[in-house]
């Protein structure tokens, strides 16, 4: 590690350096990626403008900056997460019950201690600090129905300059009263947090009607009017997740031919609405997501912990639909993209597909960025970019190293690092060219 920057406003870090240009399906598609075995990023005033092998770049460049030398570490844009819970965080790994059990056990006694700004604040400062520990530099967030919920992690975001959208969750029936809001009031709440908040510095904001059962057909209007009066914003819920929840769905809207069916007939269905799960499907929906542009957020950490479901990812990609990743905590089970990818790739096998590796870092990263409608500020190293991205030490643990010396290829070298990586890899996170998270100090202290 060398010493701090000699130009306050540039930075430079050499290392392995892979980003993402399009989707790299295989690994065979010319032009979808630019790897560089030894390779330099160089960042002025928080955005990128150069990136190339350190051979072409270095000459001369030490003079004007301090290069932080990864070499042997391998750098990739800053992971992002289409689909997590702030307000699930302390009940991660809560053992037992599917769905809709789950929800009644754990989440709405969990949700309702948001009531309290002060516990909303504090939980907000650790699930971002988490996030930046794992490499993930972008979220898109769920708060509770409490307002507080949602200012407490935008004002935490603002402060780390870290790129974020979330939204108050709305729920007006189906629910516990303690975590209940009405149409009216989750409307005229949403239109508040969208004043304050939306585009304000890194941050945006969605509409987040949690999901059909806990919403009314007056509710999911208000959700697509805010959605029509604020064409900026974004919209976020879930879809399809649970066979019980979709039986329940139809019972609740039974004029609609499907559950995706509900939220289009409400005009919540569009190029910026990022559906989460979506697993419950049928070839009808599927062709109508393609056609929308609204993309689906994967979450297979929690579909297996739940017991929902597998989705089958290449099928939604070969009808045209955008798919990136979610963490969906707490649900899910890990805060690690990496480990995300771990049981993507084996979610993929239970289906009889493949993932192969370069395309689930695409996945992490790339397409993330395009299901939010931020590809042209994130997701890849190309000049004018925000300079988000993380450090991964490929050595970090004992398995891993031993593992990477006896791979041959970079294809092999990725799997063999979302198999066995998790937060340990992480050896620093920056945030618009400012490392926020340094791994390698922490261990160093642990120590």
């Amino acid at each position: 590690m060398t010493a701090p920057n000699k130009t306050s406003n540039t930075i430079a870090v050499r290392g392995s350096i892979l980003h993402f240009i399009d989707d790299p399906g295989d690994g065979s598609i010319p032009g979808a990626f630019e790897f560089y075995a030894d390779g330099i990023l160089i960042a002025e005033e928080g955005y990128i403008t150069k990136v190339g092998e350190a051979r072409a770049l270095s000459a001369g460049l030490a003079d004007q900056v301090d290069i932080t030398d990864y070499t042997g570490a391998l750098i990739l844009p800053g992971f992002v997460d289409t689909h997590t819970h702030v307000v699930q965080t302390d009940i991660v790994a809560s053992h037992g019950g599917q769905l809709l059990n789950w929800l009644d056990k754990y989440t709405y006694p969990a949700e309702s201690a948001f009531a309290s700004e002060a516990h909303g604040r504090e939980t907000a400062d650790f699930f971002l600090d988490e996030l930046l520990r794992n490499g993930t530099t972008t979220a898109m967030v769920l708060g509770s129905v409490h307002r507080a919920s949602v200012d407490a992690v935008f004002s935490a975001a603002l402060e780390r300059r870290m790129r974020l959208i979330a939204g108050k969750a709305m729920m007006d029936r189906g629910c516990p009263e303690r975590v209940r809001d009405t149409a009216s009031s989750s409307y005229a709440e949403s239109k508040a947090l969208i004043e304050r908040w939306h585009d304000r510095d890194r941050l945006q904001y969605a509409v987040t009607p949690r999901f059909a059962v806990t919403s009314t057909a007056d509710q999911l209007a208000c959700a697509g009017r805010l959605a029509r009066e604020h064409p900026g914003v974004l919209v976020q819920t879930h879809l399809a997740e649970n066979k019980e929840e979709v039986a329940l769905v139809a019972e609740l809207f039974p004029d609609r031919r499907s559950y995706l069916d509900v939220y289009d007939h409400f005009g919540l269905i569009g190029t910026r609405s990022v559906l989460a799960h979506g697993i419950w499907l049928d070839d009808e929906d599927v062709v109508r997501l393609a056609e929308s542009g609204a993309a689906i957020a994967h979450c297979p950490t929690c579909n297996l912990f739940m017991g929902s479901g597998l989705l089958d990812v290449d099928r939604m990609a070969a009808a045209g639909v955008n798919v990136a990743l979610g963490t969906d905590i707490g649900g899910g089970t890990t805060f690690s993209m990496l480990r995300v990818l771990h049981e993507a790739y084996k979610v993929a096998q239970l289906v009889g597909k493949s993932l192969p590796p370069l395309r689930a870092l695409y996945l992490a990263t790339l397409a993330g960025a395009r299901a939010l409608h931020l590809d042209t500020r994130i997701g890849n190293f190309l000049p004018g970019k925000e300079a988000d991205f993380v450090v991964l030490d490929l050595h970090a643990t004992p398995l891993l190293k031993r593992r990477m010396e006896r791979a041959e290829t970079l294809a092999e070298k990725l799997f063999v690092l979302m198999m066995l990586g998790d937060d340990r890899v992480v050896a620093a996170t920056y945030l618009m060219g400012e490392r926020v998270h340094d791994g390698l100090t922490d261990v160093t202290a642990d120590a």
